[in-house]
């Protein structure tokens, strides 16, 4: 299974001037392997997001294509939903149900019958199965929304800037967690503009700047083919020396 997007386009109007657009995703081709962690890294406002939503059939694609395990998602945006887990922001819980009352709930969307418990055993939240989402401290969050992702059996997992706002404990716990989803043979694909986890995590990064794919391969390559001379030799580089390399800036706040 290789799901691919190419030459995707998303478009919006200028906000100063109605006449006018711009490309907020600006004819990036995607190639992603079964199996594989697969990051898109970047600074905010560089089109990640909107790259992700595209790919999961929640924004609309202006122009390009995407095959998400063979289904096209621009003429069948609801059947790749049926065969992908996407994480939920914190703030889109309700916080008068129970974990086990919310798993409950939305795997009843799917027409599932996953055991509520045995999800929260895969995110290491089994103690926490009768309390509120606003019980929950941040990672704690954060792993619950990967269960809720998890309810429909997913054969792809898209994470959107997953450990944004965590805690460096709550952040490796988090990797971890996403670790061990991939090595259970689950494709997972997760935005990010932390070097480190980029690194740490990805088997392949895409590299996005202002709308627009720089770069693509293992982290190791990116590293041997775009840092510093005296960096590669000793292949001691780190993904900040990329995109620096391949921007001619450091991540933008």
């Amino acid at each position: 299974m290789i799901n691919n997007a190419t030459n995707l386009v998303k478009r919006y109007k200028d906000p100063d001037d109605k006449s006018k657009s711009f490309n907020a995703v600006d004819g990036i081709s995607l190639s992603i392997r079964a199996g594989e962690i697969y990051g898109i890294l970047g600074p905010n406002g560089a089109g990640k997001t909107t790259t992700l939503e595209m790919l999961e059939g929640l924004k609309d694609i202006d122009e390009g294509s995407a095959f998400i395990n063979t289904i096209d998602v621009k003429q069948d945006p609801y059947k790749v939903k049926e065969i992908i887990g996407v994480q939920l922001q914190a703030n889109e819980f309700f916080d008068n149900m129970t974990l086990v009352e919310l798993l409950r709930l939305f795997t009843a969307l799917y027409n599932k019958t996953n055991d509520p418990i045995n999800l929260l055993e895969k995110v290491n939240l089994v103690e926490k199965a009768k309390a509120n989402t606003n019980e929950l401290s941040g990672g704690q969050k954060q792993r619950f929304s990967i269960a809720c992702a998890l309810v429909n059996d997913p054969l792809i997992l898209f994470l959107d800037e997953p450990t944004t706002g965590l805690d460096p404990q709550a952040k490796r716990s988090l990797w971890n967690l996403i670790l061990d989803l991939n090595k259970s043979g689950m494709t997972i694909v997760l935005t990010t503009h932390n070097m480190e986890e980029a690194e740490h995590l990805c088997h392949r990064i895409a590299i996005m700047d202002y709308g627009k794919l720089i770069a693509e391969d293992s982290p190791n390559n990116l590293i041997l083919k775009h840092a510093p001379d005296k960096v590669r030799e000793t292949v001691q580089g780190n993904m900040e020396d990329v995109f620096i390399a391949l921007t001619g800036h450091g991540l933008r706040d």
